[in-house]
């Protein structure tokens, strides 16, 4: 499991944590780790593309 994923899922578990004991704090950490998760993707899906563009360029 990738780290973006392993943070979603992390984050999920959390949310659902602080929802299950009422804990706002818990819940709102949650989602801040599966945000973090989805911006680690998108990060990772640009440098992806920048890498192919820089290949190409070469060849």
């Amino acid at each position: 499991m990738s780290e973006q994923n392993m943070d979603k899922a992390k984050g999920r578990v959390k949310e659902a944590a602080g929802a299950l004991t009422d804990r706002d704090d818990l819940r709102n950490e949650g989602k801040a780790d599966q945000a973090a998760g989805t911006v680690k993707e998108a990060v990772d899906k640009i440098a992806d593309k920048a890498k192919d563009m820089i290949n190409k360029a070469r060849h």
